[in-house]
C-alpha cells in the first residue's frame, strides 16, 4: 500500500511539471497549420520561398523583410533579427536568434520580446548605453 501512495505522488508531481508551450513549439504548430491549409498542388517547395524583401528604411538604410506570417523584420548579424509583431492585439518588438530546420527559419529560445512601452524606454537609453560602451572599449 505504501508503494501505491508513493507511485501516486510521483504521478501527481509529473503532472504538475507540465511545460508551458515555448514560442518555438507555437511557431511549429502555426507552420503546420498554415501548410495544411494550402491550395497549392505543387507541394512544399512553393510555400517556403526566400523571405520577401519589402523596401529600405529611410533613416538607417536597413532592408526590411516580411516573414511567413507577414510580420516585418530586420536582419541584425548572422542568425539574429528584430521582428515587429502583434500578439493578442498588442505590439511587440522581438529581438531573437533564429535557427534553420527543414529549410525554414524558426525562432530560438534566446531572445526578448519588448512591449511598446519597454521599447520606447530602451530607445531613450540608447545614447547613455552607447556612452558606457565607449568608456569600456
Amino acid at each position: 500500500m505504501a508503494r501505491d501512495k508513493a507511485t501516486a505522488r510521483k504521478g501527481k508531481q509529473k503532472k504538475a511539471q507540465v511545460e508551458e508551450p515555448t514560442e518555438e513549439k507555437m511557431a511549429e504548430k502555426r507552420s503546420k497549420h498554415d501548410s495544411d491549409s494550402s491550395d497549392s498542388d505543387s507541394g512544399p517547395e512553393d510555400r517556403n520561398g526566400p523571405p520577401q524583401k519589402v523596401s529600405k528604411s529611410s533613416k538607417s538604410g536597413a532592408q526590411k523583410f516580411k516573414d511567413d506570417q507577414g510580420y516585418t523584420y530586420f536582419d541584425l548579424t548572422g542568425n539574429k533579427r528584430v521582428t515587429i509583431r502583434e500578439f493578442k492585439n498588442k505590439l511587440y518588438i522581438d529581438i531573437r536568434e533564429f535557427y534553420e530546420k527543414d529549410g525554414k527559419q524558426l525562432p530560438g529560445k534566446k531572445g526578448i520580446s519588448l512591449n511598446a512601452s519597454q521599447w520606447n524606454k530602451l530607445k531613450t537609453l540608447v545614447e547613455d548605453v552607447d556612452e558606457e560602451v565607449q568608456h569600456l572599449t
